[in-house]
């Protein structure tokens, strides 16, 4: 006897079958169209120059590092300056803005406002009146090796590498008695984003009033140049390589650049920004046994070299400058400016 199968149930069977064979066939196309995309994204891939991609990638990191390194400069540019003017809030708020371009990753057009942020600074800077002698050039103080001696004085009583001592010029005056002092070598401020890890260190030649040597491992800079302070004599060398250890001199500093030597003028400029622009330059300098210390002032330093000489100095020093510049005589002639690791200063013997 034939069976039969009850239509009810044949049919629910055969939906079913075209149900699943349509979620397969949806699946299989879903799967196809992805297969597709991901074949475009790999011949995509195969067809590109990967070295133009590491180029552009790196253009664009060396353009992030130029501008933000622009900008630490730009705002020690700034440091310096509100130690010479107290109206900085025009610069300090277009400051503001451009870090608030740098965080928002605009980085063409904080590089172009701080251009002109820093044009501005050293505008306004060089139109600050300054108080300058006669001649409107130069102010400097003079003593004779004959009844002067000079000497090296440091805050610090050793080497240092980070957060270093400093002191105000007119404690280093005070607590040698001395008559007259001036700032000395180049130094790397707390101030300064860049010192970060280094704060008031130095990193030239210096031997104190103690007779100790300072950075006298570093031979780094041994081709820079120095000046000598014997009992009687002054001696300025073109690298500080040429001279020894001595300690029977009264004291010894190493900077740069030698502006004057021979009675010849020994600079002439080089590609340091800081260095090209106008500011007030400190320096030690000598005419015979007759030792100069001052400020030539709104001056870059290869025209502080031409006023020098002009002055009839045989040779002549450059020191730090900047918002470090200080020079006292009876009180402050010129500064405070910041406080300082070291000091050259004229005590009576």
């Amino acid at each position: 006897m034939k069976k039969w199968i009850p239509l009810i149930i044949i049919l629910p069977a055969f939906g079913l079958s075209l149900y699943l064979g349509y979620i397969q066939k949806n699946i299989i196309f879903n799967q196809n169209v992805k297969y597709n995309e991901l074949q475009k994204e790999v011949e995509s891939l195969k067809n590109e120059d990967q070295r133009k991609v590491n180029k552009l990638l790196s253009d664009t990191i060396n353009q992030i590092k130029a501008v933000y390194k622009k900008s630490v400069a730009v705002y020690e540019d700034l440091v310096d300056f509100r130690l010479a003017s107290k109206t900085t809030a025009k610069q300090d708020i277009a400051y503001a803005n451009i870090i608030n371009l740098l965080v928002s990753e605009n980085y063409a057009t904080a590089s172009s406002q701080l251009d002109t942020l820093s044009s501005d600074i050293k505008a306004v800077a060089a139109a600050v009146p300054k108080s300058t002698n006669n001649n409107g050039q130069v102010v400097y103080v003079t003593a004779d090796l004959s009844n002067t001696k000079v000497i090296v004085d440091t805050a610090s009583d050793s080497d240092c590498g980070n957060n270093c001592p400093v002191l105000p010029l007119s404690t280093f005056v005070s607590r040698n008695g001395a008559f007259a002092g001036i700032n000395g070598s180049y130094f790397c401020p707390a101030a300064y984003p860049s010192c970060a890890g280094k704060t008031n260190t130095f990193d030239l030649l210096v031997m104190n009033k103690n007779k100790k040597y300072f950075n006298s491992d570093n031979n780094v800079y041994s081709n820079n140049p120095g000046v000598i302070f014997g009992g009687s004599y002054i001696r300025f060398v073109t690298a500080v390589s040429q001279w020894g250890r001595d300690t029977g001199i009264d004291g010894m500093l190493s900077n740069y650049p030698l502006t004057v030597f021979n009675n010849n003028i020994n600079f002439g400029g080089n590609a340091d920004p800081k260095q090209g622009s106008k500011g007030n330059r400190s320096f030690v300098g000598n005419k015979g046994n007759t030792i100069y210390i001052g400020v030539v002032f709104n001056v870059t330093v290869a025209e502080s070299a031409q006023v020098l000489k002009s002055m009839g100095l045989e040779n002549a020093l450059n020191l730090d400058s900047g918002g470090s510049t200080a020079l006292w005589n009876g009180g402050y002639k010129v500064g405070p400016g910041r406080d300082i690791p070291n000091a050259i200063l004229f005590v009576r013997k």
